[in-house]
């Protein structure tokens, strides 16, 4: 379990230290940044991302953010395929759909980061908050 998919709700704990979460998010992040595990994001989390931190911070500064974020994280796919199968699917939330398909057309990642994890109830893919990825971690090693 080492790609994984970091939902934008980690992503917005670990930027605006949201406690009590960005702990673990931070956690998550550099584990990434130290590429002891392949950290993932889609366009639709870079952008809801980038909308939420440039209500509070200038263009230029969140755009350095990203591209230091991006230095060392992939970026999946998303395409019609990603967007039909999300349209269709029984996801209640659509962005956590268009996620779950991108990962799922990918075969890239073993495992969804989200703290919403009941968002995720039909993926098919394994889901975990940054807390319980991290107990995993510790249980493991």
């Amino acid at each position: 379990m080492n790609r994984l998919l970091i939902d934008t709700d980690v992503i917005l704990d670990f930027f605006f230290d949201r406690a009590p979460f960005a702990e673990h998010s931070a956690q998550i992040i550099g584990l990434c940044e130290a590429q002891t595990v392949n950290g993932y994001v889609s366009p639709v989390i870079v952008s809801n991302t980038y909308y939420l931190l440039r209500q509070t911070a200038r263009h230029e500064k969140v755009i350095d953010s990203f591209k230091q974020l991006l230095s060392f994280m992939h970026v999946l796919q998303m395409d019609k395929g990603v967007v039909i199968s999300a349209l269709n699917s029984k996801f209640k939330d659509f962005e956590d759909a268009l996620q779950n398909f991108a990962a799922t057309r990918s075969s890239e990642i073993d495992v969804i980061i989200t703290r919403n994890a009941k968002d995720y109830s039909k993926s098919q893919i394994a889901v975990l908050t940054p807390e319980d990825f991290i107990k995993s971690l510790d249980l493991n090693g």
